[in-house]
């Protein structure tokens, strides 16, 4: 089926409903802003729906740079590149264990924002932008927490705010980015330690190929299973992930 053809359906498919209720006087308006006792507006279900559904696209950039995986997989990667190996671990399993160890270190700021905010607001007790407004401040203390005040200031700068007395009033169009800034130097920071000690034995191997005179063997195919030797008899993996738990604070 041609695209356009396939949006029109679509078009027509989400389009019906409302069709439908225009027609219907029992049906259920689609949008509707209602004022609640306190003083506070309401949206339908319907709509609450709609922007839930919406906000689940914004699920993958949530994880990237509001979480700990940028730093995880950051420094996966560097590791993968020290050691010489350009496909193992393969891309699906480094991102999938980064994923995994995200949920585990971020698990007590899930826990907070659940007991806070999401029960709450499934059993009736707040509003959904009273939720919204307590799910933002485990998030947001996790960021503070790993953010360095000279990114935070330069962002602070750059928007030219000057209505934010504190880092706390900081809004996350303003701590996310400097947030992001301060992941990408830690595990910059974290990489180059790891690099070190591979980049040597490539030194060392080098060297003693060119002392032997067998300059056309690449030093590459032999100093990957001495890395690999090395990694394996320090336990690397669990140096590796325990450091980067470890990094974040016991948050």
């Amino acid at each position: 089926m041609p695209l356009h053809r396939l949006l029109i359906a679509l078009l027509l498919v989400l389009a019906a409903p409302l069709a439908l209720g225009a027609d219907n006087p029992l049906s259920v308006p689609a949008i509707t802003l209602s004022t609640n006792p306190e003083g506070q507006q309401e949206y339908s279900v319907s709509l609450q729906i709609l922007l839930i559904m919406t906000a689940l696209s914004f699920i993958p950039a949530f994880v990237m740079l509001m979480t700990s995986f940028t730093r995880i997989i950051i420094v996966f990667s560097i590791l993968r590149q020290a050691l010489g190996l350009q496909q193992t671990p393969s891309n699906q399993i480094l991102v999938g264990l980064a994923l995994f160890l995200t949920m585990f270190i971020m698990a007590p700021v899930f826990d907070q924002v659940n007991r806070d905010a999401l029960q709450p607001y499934l059993n009736e007790q707040m509003t959904a932008q009273d939720a919204v407004a307590k799910a933002q401040v485990p998030i947001k203390n996790f960021m503070l927490a790993q953010t360095r005040a000279s990114d935070l200031d330069l962002f602070m700068r750059l928007s030219k705010r000057t209505d934010i007395a504190s880092a706390d009033e900081a809004p996350l169009t303003i701590l996310v980015p400097a947030f992001v800034t301060s992941e990408l130097k830690t595990a910059f920071q974290i990489g180059f330690m790891i690099f070190i000690p591979f980049l040597i034995i490539d030194l060392v191997v080098a060297s003693v190929l060119m002392a032997m005179g067998m300059m056309m063997l690449s030093p590459l195919i032999i100093s990957l299973p001495f890395k690999i030797m090395l990694f394996v008899l320090v336990d690397g993996w669990a140096l590796i992930i325990g450091t980067l738990a470890g990094s974040f604070g016991g948050v």
